[in-house]
């Protein structure tokens, strides 16, 4: 039976009010259940930071087009870096948002999709979607399988990819308003419903980086006082940050004229997403969905369209008007219309650009590459995985060289263990940890031990992949990743470094 996902979840970041452990539970519950209390809640500023992921992206450098981490735009040069802005909530307003994503908001947005099961089967993020054997629920892989099944089975079909441009930051409030009132049934707002808008809206935050003292660190004297307090927090009180030199921002996104976006990071940020785009979904479905028979799948900010191949034109122009009518826009340059034919006895992909049709060129699409005859991790995830490996591995040795100088030693060991749990098969294994303590078995004193089960890595979400695409293929793309490992340790002189080799 499948466990319901709980809406209280102890965090560990220290934020600009105090935790909330699961020993106050039922006093955080007790607040919040009270409508009164959520409509005069006073919502925390939040934490900005942001994310910075580098990109090996195909791009126009000095009028030649190839891979690199730099492209050129209006005769600038600028990185591919993709930065991606995420703010979070103190730990009671987390706990105010889940509640009411999970407990009044979610259940009441699912009795609209219910009502219709196209509706129900074509928006798959942020949902808790059950497998065909209700063991479990679907994931990115299951919903990436489901697609590629569709074109399989259709043979020649034409696949329109759209990625909606700047999604969060670009939701209109008053739009997000009305069709919130229309999940709910009512034509305005409950009050403790009108306070979590103005919050997620009108919000305001604080860089991360303008908590530390430096480019990196925080004032751990400052830090530790206040844990002495019994506060795991930056400041004793809200009252010291308004008070401080601290810039609190706000919300100053506009769009004509309009202020614009929420947060991307909060428990409710997704489901109100996915409810801002309920129009869209719902006009797509009755219009190409049940009117042209053709396959619609949204996942997030990412649209899938399976039609005909004299159907391109259509999709094209009804996903430009109904974005519209939501007041966003689709990003031109993440566009994709991929076409599947029957070529030398098997199914095969061409990207269709500007007219021409370019050989297995695959889809793209939730972390993998679809060609057709096969299955595979993107490319690009792949190389990230090894990155960060080996940036793991050089990090370990700056460590042991630190070590080496702080106590004089001519040789270190690296610790190993959790290299391997991060970046081989092991961590695909659980294992006993043995204890202290003694048990009587049999007229034997034998060691009690636990077993410890790990979350998991890439490498075990790739062989799962591979099982659940039913595509082996996948697992030979990861067969070389313990030489790999091991010659990355070999390059760095540690004292154990010949343990590992006879491994």
């Amino acid at each position: 039976m499948i466990q319901q996902k709980d809406w209280f979840k102890e965090r560990a970041y220290p934020h600009f009010t105090n935790k909330t452990p699961n020993r106050i539970r039922k006093g955080v519950e007790k607040y919040i259940k009270n409508q009164n209390k959520v409509t005069t809640h006073s919502f925390s500023p939040l934490i900005f930071k942001e994310i910075k992921q580098r990109r090996y992206k195909l791009s126009e450098f000095n009028g030649e087009l190839r891979r690199s981490h730099k492209k050129t735009s209006k005769n600038r040069v600028q990185s591919t870096t993709k930065i991606r802005e995420i703010l979070y909530s103190t730990h009671i307003d987390s706990h105010i948002y889940s509640y009411y994503t999970q407990k009044i908001i979610g259940p009441k947005y699912e009795e609209h999709l219910k009502k219709d099961i196209d509706l129900d089967l074509a928006i798959t993020a942020y949902r808790r979607v059950k497998t065909k054997d209700s063991i479990t629920h679907k994931n990115n892989v299951h919903f990436a399988k489901d697609v590629f099944d569709e074109i399989k089975q259709r043979g020649n079909c034409a696949v329109l990819a759209f990625d909606i441009e700047n999604f969060f930051p670009s939701l209109n409030h008053k739009l997000l308003k009305t069709i919130w009132c229309k999940i709910l049934g009512c034509k305005s707002l409950p009050e403790d419903h009108y306070n979590l808008f103005k919050a997620v809206t009108n919000y305001s935050y604080v860089r991360l980086s303008d908590l530390k003292v430096g480019k990196r660190r925080f004032d751990e004297k400052k830090l530790a006082q206040l844990r002495k307090e019994g506060r795991d927090t930056y400041f004793k009180s809200i009252k010291d940050l308004v008070n401080s030199d601290i810039v609190i921002h706000k919300n100053q996104k506009k769009k004509d004229g309009a202020t614009v976006g929420i947060p991307q990071g909060l428990p409710i940020s997704a489901l109100l997403a996915n409810i801002y785009m309920l129009p869209f979904d719902f006009n797509i479905i009755e219009s190409l969905v049940k009117g042209k028979r053709m396959f619609y799948r949204r996942y997030s900010d990412d649209i899938v369209l399976i039609c005909n191949l004299d159907e391109i034109e259509q999709v094209v122009k009804t996903i430009g008007e109904e974005i519209r009518k939501i007041k966003l826009k689709i990003s031109v340059e993440k566009k994709e219309v991929t076409i599947f034919k029957e070529y030398q006895g098997r199914l095969q992909s061409f990207r269709l650009d500007e007219d021409e049709l370019k050989f297995n060129h695959p889809l793209c699409y939730l972390g993998f590459e679809f060609y057709g005859y096969q299955t595979l991790i993107k490319s690009k995830n792949l190389a990230t995985f090894y990155r960060e490996m080996k940036m793991a591995i050089k990090r370990k040795d700056a460590r042991v060289n630190s070590i080496k100088e702080k106590y004089l030693l001519d040789e270190a060991p690296i610790f190993k263990t959790k290299i391997y749990r991060l970046y081989s098969h092991k961590g695909t294994q659980s294992r006993r940890i043995p204890t202290k303590r003694i048990e009587l078995r049999n007229g034997s004193q034998i060691p009690k031990s636990f077993k410890r089960k790990y979350r998991g890595n890439f490498i075990k979400y790739a062989y799962s992949a591979s099982d659940i695409m039913e595509a082996p293929e996948i697992k030979k793309q990861l067969r070389r990743h313990s030489v790999i490992l091991r010659n990355t340790l070999t390059e760095y002189d540690y004292s154990n470094v010949r343990k590992i080799q006879s491994q």
